[in-house]
């Protein structure tokens, strides 16, 4: 397939995202960000001794992807689990300041919620610090998910994101009776994967896996050449989606379908953090989808999307006015070109 894009398509769809409404199943995680000044190596270890200046929480995970999809225009609802620590306080917080509900979050006693530190100075990453639990959701945690999923597809939404990171949201108990109501309702299915739980994920609309997993799940070797047009073929007819979109980092991204491919290349001027960048991907792609756009238009969106927010420190979310004016300026250089 040639990469023809209309930018007046992009933007009629981009005003029609604030007509969509998404479910987001997944890994809930906080992000917490330690930004500092490095001035001296330590005299205990060969390290740098960051002088701590201030502090940030963010959503992250599957509430990243909330994060970007109201900052997008749509309605969002989340369902996953969190620990009831203040980890998990601040996570319901920050949900509430975009208001985004809080009911589909279920608070386990005995589970901590995912957090990952990332110590910064000088906008570079210095180490990050994960706290984390890996158990699966136990069986009353997955009927309670099962439950608020059930409301929330007889209510009407317009699609599902599920955003895996193999935290123990995404089991066999909750994705089986999500994909069969799905499918059974023609509702686009949008999946961040993780390569443990791919096969759970037979029958999904679209998979954004980036290319070290692709490779991984489809078993092709990640060191010969176009091993990732092979991944990206064998995992479109292995798990009967629609949809295989393969993210290649600096080389853009690759779009499957059962008519051919299409290369995407990078629109990123520079690359500070990928922090969240996944989330960014699936989070615009799916909406677009949801709005009406095709394979191909939501892909280009997805990859204009995350071209931007990895040339800024830490996770971030695109404003469809944002994303608007980036489609206008493409827009504007294909005409230069021209």
């Amino acid at each position: 397939m040639s990469l023809a894009i209309e930018s007046a398509r992009l933007l009629e769809g981009i005003a029609r995202f604030g007509r969509v409404r998404l479910l987001v199943v997944g890994d809930i995680m906080l992000d917490r960000f330690i930004w500092g000044r490095v001035r001296r190596i330590s005299p205990e270890a060969p390290v740098p001794v960051v002088e701590v200046q201030s502090e940030t929480q963010m959503l992250g995970g599957a509430a990243n992807v909330v994060h970007n999809l109201v900052a997008l225009g749509a309605e969002a609802s989340l369902c996953g689990l969190v620990g009831e620590d203040d980890a998990g306080r601040q996570v319901q917080e920050l949900l509430s300041g975009l208001e985004v509900s809080r009911d589909g979050l279920v608070t386990v006693h005995d589970r901590c919620t995912t957090v990952k530190t990332r110590v910064v100075a000088h906008g570079q990453q210095v180490v990050r610090v994960d706290r984390e639990g890996r158990l699966p959701a136990a069986p009353e945690q997955a009927q309670k998910m099962w439950a608020y999923i059930a409301d929330r597809l007889a209510d009407g939404v317009g699609a599902v994101i599920v955003s895996d990171y193999a935290k123990g949201v995404v089991t066999p108990e909750l994705m089986a009776p999500l994909m069969d109501a799905c499918t059974t309702n023609g509702l686009t299915v949008a999946v961040d994967p993780k390569v443990c739980n791919m096969a759970l994920f037979q029958g999904a609309t679209v998979v954004t896996p980036n290319n070290l997993e692709a490779a991984a799940a489809a078993g092709v070797d990640p060191e010969q050449p176009d091993h990732h047009l092979r991944a990206g073929r064998k995992l479109l007819e292995r798990l009967a989606t629609q949809i295989v979109l393969v993210t290649q980092g600096k080389e853009g991204m690759t779009l499957f379908t059962p008519q051919g491919h299409t290369h995407i290349p990078t629109t990123a001027k520079r690359v500070f953090d990928v922090t969240g960048a996944g989330d960014t991907v699936i989070s615009t792609l799916a909406t677009a989808l949801a709005a009406g756009l095709n394979p191909l238009e939501a892909a280009f969106l997805a990859n204009l999307a995350a071209g931007e927010v990895v040339g800024e420190v830490g996770t971030s979310a695109l404003t469809a006015g944002r994303l608007a004016r980036l489609v206008e300026d493409y827009g504007a250089s294909s005409a230069g070109e021209g």
